[in-house]
Order: C-alpha cells, then structure tokens, then sequence
C-alpha cells in the first residue's frame, strides 16, 4: 500500500472512531482528544521545524540553477521570462478563482465552526497593518529574526536578494554555495521523509480531535476543500488551451491530441518528470522544432510548475475561509507574492511530501493559521492529480509560445502544418 493511501485510510479511521465516541461515549472522545491533540500537534511541529532552512535553500539552487539555465542560451532566457510571468498569472487568478468559488459555495456555518474548534492550537489572527507598515516590513532589519518569527515575506525578500547576489560570484565561490544549499535542502528532505514515515499516526490523532469535535461535519468539510482547491486547479489548467490556440497558434484539435498520452501518464503517476517523454512525443506532433522542445519541456519540468502558485494560495485562501478570516487585498497581494515567488524553489516530489512546506509559507505571509495543513495533506491525492494534469499541459502549451517567438524561426515546421 503506497504512503498516502495509508496517510488517507489514517484520516478516514480517526474521523470515523472520533464520530462515533462523540455521539456514543462523549467521555471517551474527551480523554481520547485530550490525548491525540498533542501527538497531532507534536506531528506537526516536525514538519514545521523544516520549512524555514528548506525553503531558503530551495530558493537559493532555484536562483541558481534558473540564472545558470538562462545563461547558457537565449532560447532558456526567453522560457524562463515566459515562466515566470505565468507563475504570478498563476497566482493571482488563483486567489481570485478560489475567492469566486467560495463565495459561490461556502463552506455551511456549522461545518467551519467545528472544525475552527478542533484546532484550538492554530494562533489567532492580529488585525492588518496598514499598508506602508507592510511595504517597511518587507525589508527585514534582521533576517534571522524574520525566520524565527515566520515572517516569511521578509524572509523571502531576504533569500533572493542574497540568491541573485551569489549568481554574481566567481565560478568556485558560486558553486560552493551552491552545494552547500544543495546539501541542506537535500537533508532537509529526508529529513520530511522521516517525518511523513509517522505520518498515519499524526494525522489519524489530528482527524480523531476533528472527529470528535466537529462530528459527521467533517467530512463534509473534506469534501467541501477537495472540490474548491480541485476546481481552483481545473479552472487555471484550463488556460493552456487558449495558451496554445492564440500564442501559440496551435489548432484546438491537434492540440488536445498531442497531449492527451502525456495527461494519460500524469494521471497513473502524478509525475511531471515521468510524464516528460510523453510530452517530448506530443510536440512532436505538433511540428514543434526539437531542438526548441528538448530544452524547453526539461527546463518547465525542473523549475515551472504552473497550477503550484495558484493551488498553494487557493489552499491558504480556504483554511482563511474556515476560521473565518476576511482577507485585505494586501493580505490577498502578499499571499499572491509569496505563491509566485516560492514557486521558484518548489519541489518535484509527490504533494504529500512537498504539501505542506509549499504551502505554509503563504498561509505565514497572509498571517493564516497553519494548523489545518497536517490534516489536509491527507486528502492531497485528488488535488495533486489535477496539479499535475496542469502542469504537463501548460508545459507542452507554453513550449509551443517559446518555439512560435524563438529568434530566427519564422516559418517553423509548425507553420507548415498549420497553412496545410
């Protein structure tokens, strides 16, 4: 049985056994929640102690590794330009469609009530600042200060600017650096994997206090996230379609069936990087020039991940919808910075495991309580199947921008095709 099928069957049993004590032995699931809670808490700050050092690491090779890319040639610079500009398109109609959908569908009152119960551990919210005290802030007086204090805009203004201070270096001194960040991230890694190894007792402890509080609401509530988070995912994945009919200037039809064996594979692995040589094949027949395609498809493998900014804020917008939290727009833009720019150093791992290091970040910056993320992770797997979907499709759509605006081509076999 895979880790998330059993992190999954951990959520089904500890809401079910939490259920049931509440309505048949309420003194049971009171002890029993006087129990689980810490575990489930404990659970939790293991995976929080690694979010800091991860994320500034994967920043660092993020930068590192896109300044080198684009380095080596014009064709990488101008997808990588094109990739970053989709990542914050991606972000902000994220938090706009996720916002749309839950005002369209909220979550009923008493649902987010239990559950605002069951986390009686999440931090209360302060009021906003004003918005020049936000821009003061962004520039951290001490950046160590900001990690200990998850002050994770600061701190990512912080890590960039040291990032593209390094790519400036001498070649020994950059790479250095660079291995040394490597290295952390890389244990940092195992370090998640260690912890997510435990992950079924954390979260089935977490769901029995879920159960137990807020009842039979609960699930509703799963199913409820599931929906706004897919749907969130759905809507963005969509936009590679007209990606590709009007920048691209690739036929509807042709299109659809260029992708479609690269959707097949992502669906069965939830893997851009397996689902690369499929895609390869798609631009193929699409005419697409290999030499634009065989550096552009492993590039967007490697550092574009299109639905992750919008899906990470969309999960960040919900848990904000169930405690209740009105977001400012400069919560909302903060929120948007911090999904365009985290994306940079995101991992090409499953969502269990990158789940919550990509996502606590922008809940910290939007000042959103982190706790619920623990119990989210395990209903992950429908949510990082459209994540996915997205991604291998806008990768093939945006290959065909990048081939379509390449210097020097101006009657690609594609404009054959396309005239015939």
């Amino acid at each position: 049985m895979s880790q998330p099928m059993r992190i999954l069957m951990a959520l089904a049993m500890g809401l079910a056994l939490g259920v049931a004590l509440s309505q048949w032995q309420p003194d049971w699931a009171e002890t029993g929640s006087a129990v689980a809670q810490p575990i489930g808490t404990i659970w939790l700050n293991a995976l929080r102690m690694t979010i800091v050092p991860l994320v500034v690491a994967l920043l660092v090779t993020g930068v590192a590794a896109t300044a080198k890319a684009a380095k080596a040639s014009r064709l990488a610079a101008r997808a990588i330009v094109i990739f970053m500009s989709w990542l914050w398109i991606s972000a902000t109609l994220g938090a706009l469609f996720a916002l749309g959908l839950l005002d369209l569908f909220p979550l009923p009152a008493d649902a987010g009530a239990a559950l605002r119960a069951s986390f009686t551990s999440a931090a209360p919210v302060g009021d906003v600042p004003p918005f020049s005290d936000f821009l003061i802030a962004m520039v951290p007086t001490n950046p160590i200060s900001a990690a200990a204090e998850d002050q994770f805009l600061p701190l990512i203004i912080f890590t960039l600017t040291f990032a593209f201070a390094l790519t400036t270096l001498p070649v020994e001194p950059r790479e250095t650096l660079t291995r040394f960040f490597q290295a952390v991230a890389d244990t940092m890694l195992v370090m998640i994997g260690w912890v997510l190894l435990i992950a079924p007792i954390g979260v089935f402890a977490l769901a029995f206090v879920v159960g137990a509080t807020a009842g039979t609401a609960a699930f509703g509530a799963l199913v409820h996230y599931v929906a706004i988070v897919a749907g969130t995912g759905v809507l963005i994945w969509m936009l590679a379609y007209p990606t590709a009919m009007l920048l691209g200037r690739v036929p509807f039809k042709r299109f659809v069936r260029a992708v479609a064996p690269a959707q097949a594979v992502a669906i069965s692995t939830q893997s851009s990087l397996a689902s690369l040589p499929a895609m390869l094949r798609g631009t193929e027949a699409l005419g697409l020039p290999v030499a634009t395609a065989g550096v552009v498809l492993p590039l967007a493998v490697a550092i574009f991940r299109f639905t992750g900014p919008a899906m990470n804020i969309a999960v960040a917008v919900y848990v904000a919808h169930v405690f209740g939290i009105e977001l400012a727009p400069q919560q909302v833009a903060i929120g948007v910075a911090a999904a365009a720019i985290t994306a940079l150093g995101s991992v090409s791992l499953p969502g269990t495991i990158s789940f919550v290091s990509s996502i606590a970040p922008i809940a910290l910056a939007m000042g959103v309580p982190i706790e619920p993320l623990a119990l989210l992770v395990a209903v992950e797997t429908m949510p990082d199947i459209v994540r996915t979907l997205g991604n291998v499709t806008m990768d093939v759509a945006v290959t065909s921008v990048v081939a379509r605006g390449q210097d020097g081509v101006e009657r690609s076999e594609a404009d054959v095709l396309l005239e015939e």
